[in-house]
């Protein structure tokens, strides 16, 4: 498949709609919290995920979230790392989509209950949890729930503050 373009440009009849954000960076305006923020992340990348499941994990979070800052860093980062467009154009669908392996798909399904918590009664069903246990070790586990909570701390903080896409 191709990959997908950026549009160059935009029609002279269409304007852009420009997103200003309510305020700067959180974590860049108190570097304590950067720091720790930033110690968290060093972790989550010594657990022993692979890259794609990172990637993909974190566009599902930011798809439930709409963080589209958090999105377009993500198809940027995914690329990079040799993640292809028709499988991040998938994630959004990836309970009827093939192009996603069984530990994709736990790992899928364990970001949509964290992310979604108050969406039922059990917000991690043990089915849940059972199918990322078969799949991941306790360290790989422990890294996928940080990685997941983290993005959901970016995906709030960016759509709170309105932090355009591209601006980092």
């Amino acid at each position: 498949m191709p990959k997908l373009q950026e549009r160059p440009t935009t029609p002279a009849s269409e304007t852009l709609v420009t997103i200003q954000p309510r305020l700067s960076n959180s974590a860049t305006t108190m570097p304590d919290a950067l720091e720790g923020i930033q110690k968290m992340l060093v972790a989550v990348q010594k657990g022993g995920l692979s890259p794609n499941i990172v990637a993909l994990t974190h566009m599902r979070a930011s798809q439930i979230n709409g963080c589209s800052s958090c999105i377009e860093g993500t198809i940027k980062h995914a690329r990079r790392s040799g993640e292809l467009d028709d499988r991040l154009l998938a994630v959004a669908a990836w309970h009827e989509s093939s192009r996603f392996t069984a530990a994709e798909r736990a790992a899928l399904a364990l970001t949509e209950s964290m992310t979604r918590l108050s969406d039922r009664e059990d917000a991690v069903p043990d089915e849940v949890w059972r199918a990322a246990a078969e799949h991941f070790d306790e360290r790989e586990l422990a890294a996928l729930v940080l990685h997941v909570a983290l993005v959901n701390l970016f995906n709030r903080l960016n759509v709170t503050t309105r932090q355009p896409a591209g601006e980092w």
